[in-house]
C-alpha cells in the first residue's frame, strides 16, 4: 500500500544553520506512519487498553540532502505486512520532487510486556488483500 503525507518545515524543526535538525527527520516519518494507522481504522488508544502495542525495532535511515525553514515536504511510504507480527515501511520524503531522506521502518506487534503478538486481524486482511 502506499501513502502521501505533507510536512512544513517551521523555525522550530531547524538548527542554528537553519537547516532541518536531523533527528526530526524520525518525527515527520513516524507522523506519517501514525496517519496511516489512523486511515487504515487502526485505534493504537483500543490496541493498547487490550495490551497490544507497535514498536519500532529497525530504522535504517539515509540523509541525501538538506530542508530549510519554509520548505514544504511529502513523505511517500509504501507500507506492507511481513509475517503475522512486523509491518514494514519503505519512506521517502521529498523535497519538490527530489528524494532528500530515506528510511526502511521495522515496526513488530508486541504486548506491553514485550511479547510478540499478531498484527490485528483487520489490518492484517487490508495489508493482505492490497498486496495482491
Amino acid at each position: 500500500m502506499s501513502h502521501s503525507f505533507p510536512v512544513r518545515i517551521f523555525y522550530e524543526d531547524t538548527d542554528m544553520a537553519g537547516i532541518v535538525y536531523y533527528a526530526n527527520y524520525l518525527k515527520y516519518i513516524e507522523r506519517a506512519r501514525s496517519d496511516i494507522a489512523e486511515q487504515l481504522g487502526v485505534d493504537q488508544r483500543a490496541m493498547r487498553d487490550e495490551d497490544v502495542v507497535f514498536v519500532i525495532t529497525r530504522v535504517e535511515a539515509d540523509y541525501l540532502a538538506s530542508a530549510r525553514f519554509g520548505d514544504r515536504l511529502e513523505v511517500r511510504t509504501i507500507h506492507y505486512a511481513k509475517g503475522a507480527v512486523r509491518w514494514m515501511f519503505d519512506q521517502e520524503v521529498l523535497l519538490e520532487d527530489r528524494v532528500i531522506f530515506r528510511a526502511k521502518v521495522t515496526a513488530v506487534c508486541m504486548t506491553t510486556s514485550g511479547k510478540p503478538r499478531r498484527l490485528p486481524a483487520k489490518l492484517r486482511s487490508q495489508l493482505e488483500a492490497a498486496a495482491q
